[in-house]
């Protein structure tokens, strides 16, 4: 399933969602997980209706620290404001949201174009302002569509460039972007794939405003040999997200030993985000309580 199309049919529900609530709130916050999980909008909708600001506290009452929203940079600045603030009532985090307008199906930063590049750049100094206003750190950024009538070298080369330049613009800020290899299974024809590469660009650029976006999900179908790629990019790593296989779904659904993962980055030391972007593998209020329970589960190392 692609990633946006869920994320974003989970966010319409969410917004649409008028029935009472199926939750008492409670003074008590749950114990928090050992690692930083950060639900997305959407997920909780059942248990938490009426709209982002119910889900949140709903998020904060389970023992979530942070938020994950790929689309804050498309909501009304009323209502980014309005999230940001109840997330600072929760002493919650923002995770990432998508700086830029992401080419599936052609080249931009690979092709080297200058107005491919402009507009990258344009959105990138976009994203610094909201990012500012949601209390953010990290975005994440996808290099987007290879360029078949370059050779590697040329398209890496343009791609290095880009973000050397976005690198200038969210340094003084203290902020960072962070590239994300996606599979060829779920996003055929795009340019960044695997950690190596990812690896070998950061290195490339040797800015702290450029990093990896480590998805478990999508490096298990490319790769797998995860813990083994974890620790080989481990020093350009900044941002985890997950999402078992097959199916991305929560934890404890697929093929992926979360629990020995999880275990892994907690004893590096991890202590940043990571984002549980993937959708729910039952149904309804009790397929919310069973994603928490998942988590819970994976996080009991």
């Amino acid at each position: 399933m692609d990633r946006r199309k869920f994320l974003g049919s989970s966010l319409l529900a969410s917004a649409l969602s008028v029935f009472p609530h199926q939750w008492s709130r409670s003074s008590t916050r749950a114990e928090t997980f050992q690692l930083n999980y950060a639900p997305h909008f959407g997920m909780f909708r059942h248990s938490a209706p009426g709209g982002v600001l119910n889900e949140l506290d709903f998020m904060a009452e389970h023992g979530f620290r942070s938020l994950e929203d790929n689309d804050m940079k498309k909501r009304p600045l009323e209502q980014q404001r309005q999230i940001a603030a109840r997330m600072e009532k929760h002493n919650m985090q923002m995770g990432v949201f998508v700086a830029h307008t992401i080419f599936w199906t052609e080249p931009n930063l690979a092709g080297g174009k200058t107005e491919g590049r402009e507009l990258f750049l344009k959105e990138i100094q976009e994203s610094v302002e909201v990012a500012k206003r949601v209390n953010a750190k990290w975005m994440t950024v996808v290099p987007g569509h290879v360029d078949l009538r370059k050779d590697m070298g040329y398209q890496t080369a343009h791609v290095v460039e880009s973000l050397k330049r976005a690198a200038e613009i969210l340094e003084p800020h203290g902020l960072v972007m962070v590239l994300e290899p996606l599979n060829k299974r779920d996003h055929p024809g795009l340019f960044l794939t695997k950690a190596a590469q990812a690896y070998e660009i950061c290195k490339a650029v040797d800015s702290p405003s450029c990093k990896i976006l480590f998805d478990i999900y999508h490096q298990q179908i490319t790769e797998g040999n995860l813990i083994p790629n974890i620790e080989a990019s481990w020093e350009e790593i900044a941002y985890f997200q997950v999402g078992d296989n097959p199916g991305r779904r929560e934890p404890t659904t697929g093929e992926i030993n979360y629990l020995n993962v999880f275990k892994h980055i907690y004893a590096k030391g991890f202590n940043g985000i990571i984002g549980m972007e993937h959708g729910n593998s039952r149904p309804g209020a009790d397929g919310e309580m069973a994603v928490i329970e998942a988590y819970r589960k994976s996080d009991s190392f």
